[in-house]
């Protein structure tokens, strides 16, 4: 049996953790997050990714550009509850295409799998036109991180 060598992926470093302590009006009367605020959890993921990797909403808005989200998904695990501290972990994943796709674990407080969740933006130009090709800031700053040359 040969065994497959694995390739080195560059984006493997365009992971980012963020945690969040759960407050009470995230949750339902049972003291469970309400399953729209997973949503929520992606968008405080994507903030803290655009942070650190120099991709914010304001720094795609300072280029002419909003990047509404087309899909998301949600699948749920286990519970979290009012009080926990939660981790999500948000990775971005290379595309082709003009548009920007996010992958988030959340864990409980336990570290254990609580969600998964994937989100898919397109790039629309300051005249709300969706962007076909891939902006040339975006391009600059997939070179910028190592996913182009």
């Amino acid at each position: 049996m040969t065994k497959r060598k694995e390739l080195y992926n560059p984006a493997d470093h365009l992971t980012v953790s963020e945690q969040i302590r759960i407050r009470f009006n995230e949750t339902d009367p049972l003291g469970i997050v309400w399953h729209g605020y997973y949503i929520t959890y992606f968008e405080d993921g994507r903030e803290a990714f655009g942070r650190q990797h120099g991709i914010s909403y304001l720094d795609i808005h300072e280029s002419g550009y909003t990047t509404p989200i087309v899909k998301s998904s949600c699948e749920h695990k286990l519970m979290i509850k009012y009080g926990d501290v939660i981790r999500i972990e948000t990775s971005f994943v290379d595309s082709p295409a003009a548009k920007m796709i996010f992958r988030y674990n959340i864990y409980d407080q336990n570290d254990q799998l609580a969600c998964t969740g994937e989100t898919v933006q397109v790039f629309m130009d300051s005249d709300g036109n969706l962007s076909l090709n891939i902006p040339p800031f975006f391009e600059e700053w997939k070179r910028k991180v190592g996913l182009t040359k």
